[in-house]
């Protein structure tokens, strides 16, 4: 699945495509996505001006003359600029073309991906509201991190990429940002000391900012805009390298299932 850096890709990448311009027309040929495509979408943004292109955790937001767009990539989307009218190949369920002539293609093999619009504010949107902070937010320090998991007794690695608490962390950039802050991906949330949690802050913003310069992650199907895929694959540390030699140490990376997820981690070098 695409994840926070994959859609912050994404979103610098289609901007400058869109920015400024007024959307002509409307193809909508698979409304069965995640949640229906509304009946009145095309209507609703033919005349529209695109006046900014944001992110709100792996939500891209259409900043709109008239409200906003929200795009979720889903696990298998990508966005890609084409010309209008150009012909469809299998998966590509949605056309935005504009007055000049340019189009921007949302592609999604697995339908579960959105396109849903609010006239109102995104922020305030049901699957927008419950959100907790951006991982480059300066209120998600280590304080924070530490006041909220008091009393948890869940394993650090869900919490941390549990949505409400902070966004954008998904599996991959959990297990790495753990591994540089050197703990235990099962370690007690709740027994976590305050530097141990500066750490994990300064890690995961960390993690995060080299996975977005590099252009996200490949993992399956991921490219940007422009068809070429994410090139933090190359930096991971211990995601998806079981029996690999951990960089630190040279001793063999170990996998288990936390939270019905593979998590990898170095049990010499990440401690509980």
């Amino acid at each position: 699945m695409p994840e926070l850096p994959e859609v912050e890709t994404t979103r610098r990448g289609i901007a400058p495509l869109v920015t400024g311009k007024t959307i002509a027309r409307v193809v909508v040929r698979v409304p069965s996505l995640r949640w229906p495509v509304p009946a009145d979408l095309a209507r609703t943004l033919v005349g529209q001006t695109v006046l900014a292109v944001e992110r709100r955790a792996k939500y891209l937001l259409l900043r709109c003359s008239g409200g906003h767009l929200i795009i979720h990539l889903g696990m298998t989307g990508h966005l890609r600029p084409v010309l209008a009218g150009a012909p469809a190949r299998k998966h590509d369920h949605i056309d935005l073309e504009f007055t000049d002539g340019s189009c921007l293609r949302f592609h999604d093999p697995r339908r579960f991906g959105a396109f849903l619009w609010t006239p109102d504010d995104p922020h305030l949107h049901p699957l927008l509201v419950e959100l907790g902070p951006e991982p480059f937010a300066v209120e998600m320090d280590g304080a924070y991190l530490h006041r909220r998991s008091r009393r948890r007794r869940a394993a650090v690695k869900p919490f941390i990429m549990d949505q409400s608490v902070v966004v954008g962390i998904g599996n991959i950039y959990a297990s790495e940002a753990l591994f540089r802050a050197g703990i235990h991906p099962g370690a007690e949330a709740g027994r976590l000391s305050l530097p141990r949690y500066e750490r994990l802050a300064w890690a995961i913003r960390e993690v995060l900012d080299q996975a977005i310069a590099a252009g996200g992650t490949t993992i399956r199907d991921f490219a940007n805009t422009e068809g070429n895929p994410g090139y933090f694959a190359l930096q991971l540390q211990v995601y998806g390298r079981e029996g690999e030699t951990c960089p630190h140490c040279d001793r063999p990376i170990k996998t288990e299932r936390l939270g019905g997820r593979s998590t990898y981690y170095c049990s010499h070098c990440q401690k509980k």
